[in-house]
């Protein structure tokens, strides 16, 4: 039995918006102070940085890790290590944030969109087939909310055809799929510190990878092509300056130590919410694959609108009268129905690099994205993170209850 809403006693949520949901502390200010008081704060000359990437690529396993500004510099750079000709087309979902889009452009390449599964918003094997060409020079495969895509099949299909896998986990770090680690099953590894994120620097990003090519155009990409350590450095191509401060670096050197323990604590409450909403009429919890491990960037919901009037929307406003500010739909609309991709806004009137696409890449039509347009319309996104404690979780379960009794139809 769960609590009228007259009741029901509403609670303030801890929000990743502040420091009532995350673990920022004096461990950060401790490292900061050293930072400063150092008096170097560019990080080629500096040793928070290059500790970080060390950390960092030693916890996933793998040969090399740059940091960089943010999630979006991260994919840039990845894209750019891919080195894409003019034109090149790069396969993407159409379930993603604009900073994950952008960089294919600025590389002169095509995002080509594939559709996703309904259940989980993730792009499959299935989806991205149909989407191949000959010009496809690489895939990029985002796990969304923080759950792994079936990368099994993903990989046979990119394996198959010799294209290379650009993992987005900005939002899965510590995410496995069948005991291998998000970001490392890929090419390449894309990771994002923004705010929300699982450690935060405000802004920052992580590029890891094994493959020495892949991980040295990475390295000159952060820094504007400049070949620091080489015997004769110079500026090797186009390339911009994504480096990271000594400062960022400080913060995110103090996070590290505290992922594994933010990440058990999402799945631990994520955990309990999911079974408190078993069997609640008209509710999926989260589908994971069999084999994945979730680490819960968001709680992710989906309503049925046969089941719940109003569907998504409405279930979220009854959550919003208790102080629980979900997001339905996500982003509100596929990302290929976004202006700069709808109206082809570049760089002037020029409409580069779409002038030179073939048709089918850039054929937006709603009938060959089924998945994304069911998907969009029944997800809820509930706020998550690392400091909610089980009266948190009881109390959304309890919400969430009682809004779906009352909307039910």
């Amino acid at each position: 039995m769960t609590e009228s809403s007259s009741t029901m006693k509403t609670i303030s949520l801890p929000t990743d918006q502040n420091t009532s949901g995350r673990t920022l502390g004096q461990e950060e200010l401790d490292l900061l102070a050293e930072a400063i008081g150092s008096g170097m704060l560019f990080s080629p000359k500096g040793q928070f940085v290059k500790a970080l990437e060390s950390k960092f690529a030693e916890s996933l396993g793998i040969a090399h890790a740059y940091a960089c500004t943010s999630g979006t510099a991260a994919i840039h750079i990845a894209v750019a290590a891919i080195d894409p000709e003019p034109g090149d087309e790069i396969i993407t979902t159409s379930i993603t944030d604009m900073g994950a889009l952008t960089p294919i452009l600025y590389q002169g390449a095509i995002p080509v969109f594939a559709d996703v599964d309904p259940l989980t918003c993730n792009v499959t094997a299935e989806t991205i087939e149909p989407r191949i060409s000959p010009k496809t020079k690489a895939i990029i495969v985002t796990h969304l909310f923080g759950n792994p895509c079936k990368m099994d099949e993903i990989m046979e299909l990119a394996d198959s055809r010799g294209i290379p896998v650009i993992e987005d986990a900005a939002q899965a770090f510590g995410a496995e799929y069948r005991g291998r680690k998000i970001g490392t099953i890929g090419a390449i590894g894309c990771f994002s510190m923004q705010q929300g994120k699982h450690i935060t620097t405000g802004e920052g990003g992580l590029v890891v990878s094994d493959d020495p090519a892949l991980a040295r155009r990475a390295f000159l990409h952060v820094h504007k092509a400049w070949g620091y350590g080489d015997e004769n450095p110079d500026h090797y191509f186009l390339a911009l300056n994504y480096r990271m401060s000594e400062l960022q670096g400080a913060v995110a050197a103090a996070q590290l130590p505290k992922l594994p323990g933010v990440v058990a604590a999402r799945i631990e409450t994520a955990g309990r919410l999911t079974e408190l909403l078993e069997g609640v009429p008209g509710i999926q919890t989260p589908v994971i694959e069999s084999g994945a491990r979730h680490t819960y960037w968001k709680f992710c919901l989906r309503v049925d609108g046969d089941v719940i009037e109003g569907g998504s929307p409405a279930l979220g406003a009854a959550l919003g009268e208790k102080g629980i500010f979900s997001a339905p739909r996500y982003i509100q609309k596929p990302a290929f129905m976004c202006q700069v991709f709808r109206d082809q806004v570049t760089f002037g009137a020029s409409r580069y690099p779409f002038t030179l696409a073939r048709p089918e890449a850039v054929d937006y039509d709603p009938s060959l994205f089924p998945g994304t347009y069911s998907g969009l319309e029944g997800v809820l996104v509930l706020p998550w993170n690392e400091k909610y404690t089980q009266e948190h979780v009881e109390f959304i379960g309890a919400a969430v209850t009682d809004a779906v009794e009352k909307l039910s139809r």
